[in-house]
C-alpha cells in the first residue's frame, strides 16, 4: 500500500512537470522587428502667443513592427535635453503626421520647466507601449522659445541711456534706473519731460542691448539708428522736453521751466493695485524727484488712479490702458489682464506708463 502511494505521487508530479515544460515552450518572446522613427518639419520654434491655435510644429513617424501580432500604443514623448526624459510629457500619437499648436507646445514646454523668452533644448522621441514593455524611436532635438501668456501689448518702448540720464551709461538688464520715453498716439513718436544732467544721452529699445538704438545723426535735430550715432548733448543741467520721431528720424530738445509743485508720495490705488482703501506707493527717483517708479508690481484686472500724498485732494486718471496723460480728477485707468508690470508716473505732466514685465 505504501508503495502504491509513492508511485501515485511520483506519477502526479511527473504530469505537472510535463505540463509546465510544455507551457514554457509555448511562451513566445516579443521582439521589435523594426524600430520606430520620428521626424519633424522644423527644429527651431519661436512660439507666438498672438497665434495660439496656429500650428507650431508637425511630427511624422513610422510605427514599430513586432514579430508577433500585438496591440501597441504610440505616444510622442518630450523632455528637457540632458534629463534623459525624466519627468517627461506624453502626447498620444493618433495619426501621422500630427501637429501641436503654439498654445499646446507652450503649455508642454513650460510644464517641463522651460524658461520663457529663452531658447530651450527639448528632446522628442516616439514611445511605443506594448503591455508593460516600452520601445523607443530615434531622438530629435528642438530649439523652442516659449512665451509667458500675459496682456496683449503691441507697443515698442524706448529708454533713456547716458550720463545725462538716471541710468547712466551702464547698459545692463539688471540696471533698474532706466526710464522710458512717453509713447504718443502716433506709432514711432515719443517724448520725455524731466531732468537731464550735464552730459549726453541716447535712446535704446531693450535695456542690456544696443540693438536697437537712436542717437544724434549728421546734425542737431537729426536722429540716427546707427551704432556710430553721436550722443545728444546736454550743456547745462536742468529740466527739458525731448520729442523724437523714429519714422522721420528727427528730434527736438529744449529747456522748460522748473516745476513748482512737489509731493511727498505718489501711489496707485484701486482694484487693479489692491482696493480703493489701500495705497501702493511708487518710489521717488533719486535722479529726478518728479519721476515715480514701481518695478515688478503684481497688478490685477481692474481700475486704478494715481494720487498724491495718500489723499484724494490730488489724483490723476484717464480711461486709457498702458500709457497716457492722466489729468487731475480724471477717469479711472483700466487694466485688462492680471500680470506683473513696471509702472512710471511723471507728476510734472501726468504722463504714465504701465509696461508688462515679460
Amino acid at each position: 500500500m505504501k508503495n502504491f502511494f509513492k508511485i501515485f505521487i511520483i506519477a502526479v508530479a511527473g504530469f505537472f512537470l510535463v505540463v509546465s515544460c510544455e507551457k514554457d515552450e509555448d511562451q513566445a518572446i516579443l521582439n521589435e522587428a523594426t524600430q520606430s522613427k520620428i521626424s519633424t518639419n522644423k527644429t527651431t520654434i519661436v512660439l507666438d502667443k498672438t497665434q495660439l491655435d496656429s500650428e507650431a510644429v508637425s511630427f511624422t513617424w513610422l510605427k514599430s513592427t513586432f514579430n508577433l501580432t500585438v496591440v501597441s500604443k504610440p505616444q510622442i514623448e518630450l523632455g528637457i535635453k540632458g534629463t534623459n526624459f525624466k519627468e517627461s510629457k506624453l502626447v498620444d500619437a493618433i495619426s501621422s503626421p500630427s501637429s501641436l499648436t503654439n498654445s499646446q507646445l507652450n503649455t508642454l514646454a513650460m510644464s517641463l520647466g522651460a524658461v520663457a523668452n529663452t531658447v530651450n533644448e527639448i528632446e522628442v522621441r516616439l514611445k511605443t507601449s506594448v503591455g508593460k514593455a516600452s520601445f523607443y524611436s530615434n531622438v530629435i532635438t528642438l530649439a523652442v522659445t516659449p512665451y509667458i501668456l500675459g496682456p496683449v501689448y503691441n507697443y515698442t518702448d524706448l529708454y533713456l541711456i547716458g550720463d545725462a540720464t538716471a541710468a547712466g551709461w551702464t547698459n545692463e538688464a539688471t540696471n533698474t534706473k532706466f526710464l522710458p520715453l512717453q509713447k504718443e498716439a502716433t506709432a514711432g513718436v515719443y517724448s520725455y519731460t524731466g531732468y537731464f544732467a550735464k552730459g549726453g544721452f541716447k535712446m535704446i529699445k531693450t535695456p542690456g542691448s544696443w540693438d536697437t538704438q537712436y542717437g544724434m545723426g549728421g546734425a542737431t535735430g537729426i536722429l540716427s539708428s546707427s551704432g556710430s550715432s553721436g550722443d545728444i548733448k546736454v550743456d547745462v543741467a536742468g529740466y527739458y522736453k525731448l520729442t523724437i520721431n523714429t519714422n522721420a528720424l528727427t528730434y527736438t530738445f529744449g529747456p522748460i521751466a522748473d516745476p513748482t509743485v512737489s509731493y511727498n508720495a505718489i501711489s496707485m490705488i484701486g482694484t487693479a493695485s489692491g482696493d480703493w482703501n489701500t495705497d501702493v506707493d511708487l518710489q521717488k527717483s533719486t535722479f529726478d524727484p518728479h519721476i515715480w517708479v514701481k518695478k515688478n508690481a503684481t497688478l490685477n484686472s481692474g481700475e486704478f488712479k494715481f494720487r498724491a500724498d495718500h489723499d484724494w485732494g490730488t489724483s490723476w486718471g484717464v480711461a486709457q490702458e498702458f500709457y497716457g496723460v492722466a489729468i487731475v480728477g480724471g477717469a479711472n485707468i483700466p487694466l485688462t489682464t492680471a500680470f506683473k508690470y513696471d509702472a512710471y508716473f511723471n507728476d510734472i505732466t501726468g504722463e504714465f506708463s504701465v509696461i508688462p514685465v515679460f
